[in-house]
């Protein structure tokens, strides 16, 4: 059988990421909240006493796979685009079916409505930001409102994904359906949809309505 990049197999894993590991599939499969601590530990083939050994609750194991689903998505995009993943033979596929399943984790934990869900959304800004920062800072001034737009885009998507599957014909969280969703992102990141002048342009008019409407102390320049 094979295995992301990186991952080992579901048997070979200590009982505590055999636990993280089934948690995570049940949560994305059915939420957390239709998931019980018997349906884990059954899963991952442990007991539940075990399971709270690890955990203590199904709150604490939910905010355990939460931090290390974000630890992970960032790690493999890290090495996708500036570690010369994308480039690497294999390598995509290998994680691809990682990848559909921590964003439809990700989707089922937004639309849960939760404090966890809203920590969960601002973490990903957060880290989405320290990316920006670190890795493309020319491309805005206003690094948190870039990192929030990104990823009320892509989480919105994602929550979309019933309109989303319509309008494509596909599911887009098997692995023909994501495969089609990253080609067309690819495409629209790589390809401007307005021209110099115009942009030149639009940059003005935000520069106008700055100075009608200049930021809080709370959102800073």
């Amino acid at each position: 059988m094979r295995h992301p990049a990186g991952e080992t197999a579901f048997e070979d894993l200590t009982a505590r990421a055999r636990i993280r590991d089934a948690a995570i599939r049940l949560f994305a499969e059915r939420g957390a909240e239709s998931t019980t601590v018997r349906d884990i530990a059954q899963a991952a083939g442990v007991s539940p006493g075990l399971l709270r050994h690890h955990f203590g609750s199904k709150d604490e194991l939910r905010e355990a796979c939460d931090a290390y689903v974000l630890e992970r998505i960032m790690k493999i995009k890290e090495k996708l685009v500036y570690e010369g993943g994308v480039a690497t033979p294999g390598y995509l596929p290998s994680v691809h079916p990682t990848i559909v399943l921590y964003y439809k984790y990700l989707t089922r934990a937004l639309l849960g409505g939760s404090s966890s869900a809203a920590a969960m959304f601002d973490d990903i800004v957060v880290l989405t930001e320290e990316w920006i920062s670190k890795n493309a800072p020319d491309v805005t001034d206003d690094y948190r409102g870039y990192a929030a737009l990104m990823v009320g885009m892509h989480t919105g998507m994602l929550a979309m994904f019933e309109h989303m599957n319509r309008a494509l014909g596909v599911d887009i969280f098997t692995a023909p359906g994501h495969t089609r969703l990253v080609g067309v992102m690819v495409d629209f990141y790589s390809h401007p949809l307005i021209d110099a002048e115009f942009l030149a342009q639009a940059h003005q008019a935000v520069d106008a309505l700055r100075a009608v409407n200049p930021p809080t102390a709370d959102e800073g320049a």
